[in-house]
């Protein structure tokens, strides 16, 4: 931090003075009369609200070292020099159900109203390297997302939908490499070279291990496919984001947003060094790492929050790992509104609960978001749902005024003096973390999962009690009626993605499938990077389920830690 501070001491002393005057006086007498509705007023972090913030919260701040210009170190105030007056933040729809068909008309009703970005959700047994005729799959498939058994299905997904055109997020983990490869090959047949694929793999393993439970291999084989797919981008898909490091799920889980943003960016130091460890230069997959976070409740704390996300890891990668490039410091983010704070109760309400968190996106510089649609705490959304979401994002850009202007909130006393603290307290969070021999060894531990399930419970207190409103769940009920239109998944799509798959098995080449797996599998036993082993594969027409029972064989499966 610099010398250079905004204000005079004396002027801040004179303040002070004047502070505690109006305490002692119109405040006190004030709270006699109408004492304050709350007993304590906390963030879910534990944070103290004040009643009033003023510059003596912020007297420490220097502007050019604290803040800055959007575009400049330390980013604070937003990744580019004009923000939003450039280009809106993408907007995507988290979208998938059902088969490959049923969701690529879902991705072109979308984008005929206007999304800008796809965002593909897998249904389960493809999320964990299943297809969809094992027996594990049984009553799964196509629910939760589309069911993805082999490059045929990823064909059919993105037909008529050309990929030098759109940019694709893929929320997959474990079989990330699997999904890229296609993804990869899909765009070679649609004659779209991989340097010029746009998108983000998720690719962020140790999340699942600590707040969503869709992992595969073990820890070191799982960190050997991230950073490979690091290395094979940089040179094969240079446009292409290898990793989301995911605070979503680590919120959803029951994190606080200083857990959210402390957890994330300790993940997030644990990739970097072993991409490192892997032999590879900061600079040369630093530009390419991004984030995904979670817009939750308390709107002035998430704008809070992404800030302090910005800065701190603008300082880890600059101080911590010498990155040089500007890029490898800037932290990219994409952001969803909070799914566990949608009620099934009211739904309607929802539209108003993710019309704030996506303004809170916006406001805190996203640069990619999707909105959550209003009957998700009942069924996968419907066309109609989905629609008022993505209205949301649109009229928050067209007609709010919130993009007019590059990070409107920046100067309020609450807000910078919050976005201090979240970064204080994250910042200790990964000291601890460090101490442990970081995030892998603390999740390890179970102690990322014990801090994230103590905060989840005491959230939960907190709304049983009646202390945390929830407003048609625990206060302002009425007699609901059954929402009528209701997505639902058919239940015949699974035995047409099993004959479909048995197809595919059929007429394809099995002598170069078998090859091409033989193949993997000695490379698994190697130290080469595995991409391209799982490219020929994919495109012979392995099965996801294949390719990953050959590193299950090699690798071994992961079974959970029992240090709780």
């Amino acid at each position: 931090m610099a010398d250079e501070k905004l204000y005079d001491p004396k002027a801040l002393a004179d303040l002070k003075e004047a502070e505690a005057k109006w305490s002692g006086g119109p405040v006190k007498k004030t709270l006699e009369r109408f004492p304050e509705q709350k007993k304590d007023y906390k963030l879910t972090s534990g944070v103290e609200i004040k009643r009033l913030y003023t510059p003596l919260d912020v007297a420490d701040e220097d502007y050019l070292g604290d803040l800055g210009f959007p575009g400049e170190y330390p980013f604070t105030r937003g990744v580019q020099p004009t923000m939003y007056r450039g280009r809106f933040w993408t907007m995507r729809q988290y979208a998938g159900f059902g088969s490959a068909e049923e969701t690529n008309a879902r991705f072109k009703y979308l984008l005929e109203h206007g999304q800008t970005g796809l965002s593909v959700a897998f249904d389960l047994p493809t999320q964990i390297g299943y297809d969809s005729d094992h027996p594990l799959a049984e009553g799964e498939v196509g629910k939760v997302g589309v069911a993805i058994d082999s490059l045929e299905d990823l064909e059919t997904l993105f037909a008529g939908i050309p990929l030098d055109k759109v940019s694709t997020s893929m929320t997959i983990n474990a079989p990330a490499a699997i999904l890229l490869a296609m993804y990869q090959a899909v765009g070679e047949k649609q004659g779209v070279p991989g340097k010029a694929l746009n998108g983000t793999v998720q690719n962020d393993i140790l999340k699942e291990y600590a707040a969503r439970g869709t992992y595969i291999f073990p820890p070191k084989p799982s960190m050997r496919l991230v950073t490979d797919i690091f290395a094979y981008c940089a040179k094969e898909m240079p446009e292409w984001n290898t990793i989301s490091i995911s605070g979503y799920h680590i919120r959803e889980a029951g994190a606080t947003a200083v857990q959210e943003v402390a957890f994330t960016l300790a993940n997030g130091i644990a990739y970097v060094q072993a991409a490192i460890g892997a032999g590879l230069d900061v600079d040369s997959f630093g530009p390419r790492l991004s984030f995904f976070f979670n817009s939750h409740l308390d709107f002035l704390e998430e704008v809070a929050k992404f800030r302090a996300a910005r800065r701190l890891w603008a300082r880890i990668m600059k101080e911590r790992f010498k990155a040089k490039n500007p890029r490898s410091w800037m932290l990219r983010f994409h952001t969803q509104t909070a799914g566990v704070t949608l009620t099934a109760q009211q739904p309607d309400n929802n539209i108003v609960r993710v019309a704030w968190q996506a303004l809170a996106a916006v406001l805190g510089g996203t640069q990619s978001l999707h909105t959550n649609s209003r009957d998700e705490a009942l069924a996968l959304p419907s066309e109609d749902s989905v629609r008022i979401a993505l209205r949301t994002q649109q009229l928050i850009a067209h007609e709010s005024g919130a993009a007019d202007t590059i990070d409107p909130l920046g100067g309020s006393y609450y807000i910078e003096g919050l976005t201090d603290r979240i970064e204080q307290e994250a910042a200790r969070y990964i000291e601890k973390i460090d101490g442990m021999g970081g995030a892998p060894a603390a999740i390890e531990r179970g102690y990322v999962q014990a801090e994230i399930q103590d905060s989840a419970y005491r959230y939960q207190l907190e709304v049983e009690s009646g202390d945390r409103v929830i407003v048609g769940v625990n206060k302002f009920q009425v007699e609901e009626k059954e929402l009528a239109g209701l997505l639902r998944i058919d239940p015949e799509v699974a035995a047409r993605q099993t004959e479909r798959l048995a197809r595919l098995k059929a007429r394809r080449d099995g002598a170069a499938v078998t090859a091409s797996l033989q193949a993997l599998e000695r490379t698994a036993r190697g130290k080469d990077n595995l991409l391209p082993a799982i490219y020929e594969c994919v495109k012979a027409y392995a099965t996801l389920g294949e390719v990953s029972d050959v590193l299950r064989k090699v690798f071994g499966e992961y079974r959970g830690s029992t240090a709780l």
